[in-house]
């Protein structure tokens, strides 16, 4: 990405708990959603009464994370409007190019500041995202001094998904991004919803480093794992995500989909037209 890497920073060996240790937030929410068949931005069509992208940031909050920075880019006006009013702790970073989760990131640097402490990086589709699960990996990442923490979970059909493979000992090996996956790992049912936390210095020193994929010219944020693997750092995983949280919104049956879910959840009433086309 036409950035040099710095020096390497040692491993991490603090023992502090996720209450001293600043936690911060990336959301990526740059992306156009052609599916939602719309001219507005995926992340702010509404979902139980609130732009999507807005349950992830509440989730963040919740969780105690601050700052958060919105990584935005197609109709990203529509996106800082969606917080008029309701900002604290939000600031934006533009991505205006679409050129993968690893480059949005790197979008986030500068919006990040002197964050001295741990990063978390999250998909802005991604609604159902419970604070709880946050405060679970952070404290995982934080007592096991690893330079990155993922959550997974289990799903019946992980199609689109990038697979988890583990050692033969369950320790984490690779992210192997669906279109790059061989037919043995296609079979693999454990998958990275893009629930991730990093140590901030680590993730920028390599993000800066990072080389496009061959099959989509893309920069992958799911490279990092295996840089810091190959680097000998402790990669570590919190598994147990229940499938329905980790449901992505890609059209409007998906948007429905995840509105009834979080409804529920939220001991919302539905909507007078979906009640009505249910009768």
């Amino acid at each position: 990405m036409h950035v040099s890497v710095s020096a390497m920073a040692t491993p991490s060996t603090t023992t502090s708990s996720p209450a001293t240790r600043p936690l911060g937030a990336i959301i990526l929410a740059a992306g156009k959603g052609k599916r939602m068949n719309s001219e507005l931005p995926k992340v702010v069509h509404p979902v139980a009464g609130k732009p999507i992208v807005y349950w992830v940031v509440r989730a963040c909050r919740e969780a105690g994370a601050t700052p958060i920075v919105l990584v935005i880019g197609h109709g990203a006006e529509s996106v800082r409007q969606a917080f008029a009013g309701d900002d604290r702790g939000i600031r934006f970073a533009i991505q205006d190019q679409q050129l993968g989760t690893g480059h949005a990131t790197l979008c986030a640097r500068d919006a990040l500041g002197s964050l001295k402490g741990d990063v978390l990086v999250l998909a802005g589709d991604g609604p159902l995202i419970r604070a709880e699960t946050i405060r679970q990996m952070h404290c995982k990442h934080v007592q096991t001094s690893a330079a990155a923490t993922m959550a997974t979970s289990v799903i019946p059909d992980p199609t689109g998904y990038g697979r988890i493979v583990r050692t033969a000992i369950g320790r984490f090996e690779a992210i192997v991004e669906h279109k790059n996956a061989t037919e043995q790992q296609r079979t693999i049912h454990e998958v990275y919803p893009s629930y991730a936390c990093f140590d901030a210095q680590q993730l920028f020193e390599l993000l800066a480093g990072l080389k496009t994929d061959a099959v989509s010219g893309e920069y992958y944020l799911t490279d990092v794992f295996r840089m810091l693997k190959e680097q000998g750092r402790n990669v570590e995983i919190v598994d147990g995500v229940p499938p329905e949280d980790i449901l992505s919104i890609n059209d409007p049956q998906q948007l429905a989909e995840v509105d009834a879910i979080l409804r529920k959840r939220l001991n919302m009433p539905m909507p007078r037209q979906a009640v009505e086309v249910s009768r």
